[in-house]
């Protein structure tokens, strides 16, 4: 694991910039902790997100789940851009961390309430309290780096003065919940476009894309996990294993698929120029979401199979060939490259595929196929490239 080139010691190291062409960078053990503290956020909100629609509601489940999502990853993604650029592992940066981790347990706590009664007040105060942290980090980088003092200080201010909307908006009346909420997301994602004109902070390509892949990865097991978890349930009752046979294929197949896709992409070459960090970065908010959205569709089929569900059975495979769907289009945008229209064409022909087999008998199977027929036909048109192997961590 990488280590900051400026120790002076474990207690306290001034908060100097890292070098964004930095050799060997990788994640650190307390990014891995936090990665593996916010998917229990996560977990959560997708675990709701299933309760939600197995009980029909699934329009209130679908926008709670979109917005409980967003104070997950806008947290979980401010802290690895700040890390890459200023990470400097000594006392004071751990205990504020572990703050942060603290406030994605108190989200992970608050994010039933958020889906089932839009009571939004734990998921505030959680988010709040990960966001001043936040605060607390860019101003220390602001005393060390005078170069970007500018930068960083917009950031603090950026972020503190949007929190205290967030604490208003909890008492608003609900007709204006909506509302307030998307002119609170917009100030969010403002604040690093907005910090960033002063002057740019170091962080990392290889390293940002090591991160979102290691995310990936979670969130994906976490998927499985759920997965196996609501076939486990289904099997304690009157089910088979021959009933669930197909949805456990299916899942698995496409599940591997996600992943074998994602890793196919070479995230660094995107990561050359702020406004296409930004777009890639933001992007990965539907690419997480739809992720985990994947595992509480599997779990509600499964459920719907053993009789617990509400929904049609049109209703109930679209909760999983929607996700499926989702996070192919996006994947492909995040990483198209010019002039590849032939590629384009593919991962389209794929994308309704999966659309499709919402309609088709064994649609979970045939997502799975589809998915799978995508990395063979990805593979394929690749064959005569030359792969740059990774440098070693």
């Amino acid at each position: 694991m990488s280590q900051p080139s400026s120790a002076v010691g474990a207690w306290y190291r001034p908060m100097k910039p890292r070098q964004a062409g930095e050799p060997h960078r990788s994640a650190t053990v307390l990014e891995l902790f936090f990665d593996l503290c916010f998917v229990a956020a996560v977990a959560q909100a997708a675990a709701a997100l299933e309760h939600e629609a197995a009980a029909g509601h699934v329009g209130h489940g679908v926008l709670g789940y979109a917005m409980v999502f967003f104070a997950i990853w806008w947290a979980w993604m401010n802290f690895t851009w700040f890390a890459s650029a200023y990470d400097t592992d000594d006392v004071p940066y751990r205990l504020l961390t572990l703050v942060q981790i603290t406030g994605a347990l108190i989200v992970a706590a608050g994010a039933a309430k958020a889906l089932e009664d839009y009571d939004f007040t734990l998921i505030t105060w959680g988010y709040v309290v990960m966001r001043l942290a936040m605060v607390v980090q860019w101003l220390r980088a602001a005393h060390a780096d005078p170069d970007r003092r500018a930068t960083c200080l917009r950031y603090a201010v950026g972020i503190a003065v949007v929190q205290v909307g967030w604490v208003a908006r909890v008492a608003l009346p609900d007709d204006a919940g909506l509302v307030s909420f998307a002119v609170l997301v917009v100030a969010e994602l403002s604040v690093p476009a907005w910090a960033e004109r002063a002057a740019v902070t170091p962080w990392h390509p290889h390293h940002i894309a090591e991160r979102y892949g290691l995310f990936t990865i979670i969130v994906l097991g976490e998927t499985i996990t759920a997965a196996t978890v609501s076939v486990r349930s289904a099997l304690d009752t009157d089910l088979s294993f021959g009933d669930v046979t197909g949805l456990t294929v299916g899942g698995v197949l496409t599940v591997f698929a996600l992943w074998w896709l994602y890793f196919s992409q070479d995230a660094r070459r995107r990561l050359t120029a702020l406004r296409t960090a930004l777009f890639w970065g933001y992007g990965h908010y539907v690419v997480f979401a739809s992720a985990a959205a994947v595992g509480a569709g599997l779990a509600l089929n499964v459920a719907h199979i053993a009789g617990h569900g509400h929904l049609g059975d049109t209703a109930t495979t679209a909760f999983y060939t929607v996700p499926v769907a989702v996070y192919l289009a996006v994947l492909r945008l995040l990483h198209r490259r010019p002039g590849s229209w032939g590629e384009d064409a593919m991962w389209a022909v794929a994308v309704l595929a999966v659309l499709a087999a919402t309609y088709l008998p064994g649609p979970i199977v045939t997502t799975g196929v589809v998915a799978a027929l995508l990395v063979a036909a990805t593979l394929w048109l690749r064959r005569g490239e030359v792969v740059e192997p990774e440098a070693a961590s």
